[in-house]
């Protein structure tokens, strides 16, 4: 079978790794992938060998958002009738193209999956959840002309088919972790930092991550300097953070880390992750840091709460985490037991639910429904039910 794959490469996000992760295991599995995306060509590389590469113009992209140039329907709909692909798959990536695609699929006589990445909160309890309550408005009804919808939690499908997406085109695909990269393994950071504990935040530096809350309950823990709280990315608030935090000796600023593996050793030293977000979807960070065995702490945003529920890590809710923090991170300190308990909890989690191979065999069935010509195998009657 012959998938189009419309993604991201740059700049690293998220959505960024989800395409990586999935377009490389369909073609250890015997796909043909056509990786199309937003790049000049002197972008394109060659760091995902076995597939081809296609560039599509833009005038502006970032981690957010993505304008294409106005030759953009037109290029891809040119390339989509060479190619002539079984199937094309957008890992949408909020772009004005997207409501396009459906459209340019079809009269294509193409099918079209899409992933919908936004983060969220159902609850909106605050101004950046209600924001992004709005994207999901406004994306419901160009949702709705896509074959089928992937989504990674049935929180985030209940809250698409309420603002009219039909039910029996949201299916629900968690997202996976390759669980024999992501494994526990020697702490060996923990000399490298002279920590006795280590505590890990790995994302992005920006308002809606609440990373500031996170800082403010470490420093009311008073952990103390043997403990050390390690922060692994970058973003608009990161000069900011280091100007009023960049102080204190147990803070330790690692910036983005690039090297795959780098980012395996510090999650493996990691006795505890937190990820304080105000808005989340399904974060690939958390499945990673507890497939490595760390215990986990999040804020009930977006599908984390439903990750880490009946004691798989601890939930905490969006409103004052600093405080919440507060009492956690030396209860963790006190208590290391518990930071093995939980840790041991989180791995069994993601190996029950969130591996890169059950994703992967999802997917499969579900391209084999949509493509019953090309399946390999009889074509199941439900995919994505959890």
């Amino acid at each position: 079978m012959h998938i189009a794959w419309i993604g991201k490469k740059s700049p690293f996000c998220g959505n960024v790794t989800y395409g990586r992760e999935i377009t490389n295991a369909l073609l250890e599995r015997g796909y043909r992938v056509t990786f199309l995306h937003f790049a000049t060509d002197e972008d394109s590389s060659d760091d995902h060998v076995g597939y081809e590469e296609v560039s599509l113009p833009f005038i502006f992209k970032s981690q957010i958002l993505i304008i294409p140039s106005f030759s953009s329907a037109r290029r891809l709909a040119e390339v989509l009738a060479e190619l002539k692909p079984d199937l094309v798959h957008a890992s949408l990536s909020l772009s004005p193209l997207d409501f396009k695609l459906p459209e340019i699929c079809h009269e294509l006589g193409i099918p079209i999956v899409a992933t919908f990445h936004p983060a969220f909160d159902r609850k909106r309890r605050n101004l950046t959840s209600g924001t992004q309550h709005f994207t999901y408005q406004l994306y419901a009804p160009r949702l709705a002309n896509y074959d089928r919808v992937i989504v990674f939690s049935r929180i985030q499908q209940e809250l698409l088919v309420k603002l009219g997406v039909p039910p029996n085109r949201v299916v629900v695909i968690p997202n996976g972790v390759d669980v024999y990269r992501y494994t526990p393994g020697p702490p060996a950071i923990k000399q490298e930092f002279r920590a006795s504990q280590i505590y890990v935040y790995q994302g992005r530096l920006a308002i809606e991550k609440n990373v500031e809350s996170m800082l403010k309950g470490w420093k009311l823990a008073n952990m103390g300097p043997d403990n050390k709280l390690l922060i692994v990315g970058s973003g608009p608030l990161e000069m900011a953070l280091k100007t009023a935090y960049g102080k204190d000796d147990s803070v330790i600023w690692l910036g983005f880390v690039a090297d795959e593996q780098r980012r395996i050793e510090i999650l493996q030293g990691a006795d505890a992750f937190i990820l304080p977000s105000l808005i989340e979807g399904l974060s690939l960070s958390l499945l990673e840091a507890m497939a490595c065995g760390a215990a986990c702490i999040a804020t009930d945003a977006g599908a984390d709460g439903e990750v880490l529920e009946n004691g798989a890590g601890i939930v905490i809710d969006t409103q004052r985490v600093a405080q919440q923090l507060q009492t956690i991170f030396p209860l963790l300190r006190n208590h290391p037991e518990m930071i093995s308990l939980l840790g041991s909890k989180a791995r069994q989690r993601v190996l029950d639910r969130y591996t890169l191979s059950k994703n992967i065999t999802q997917l499969e069935n579900l391209y084999a429904q949509m493509v019953p010509s090309k399946a390999r195998y009889s074509v199941p009657q439900q995919v994505g039910k959890l």
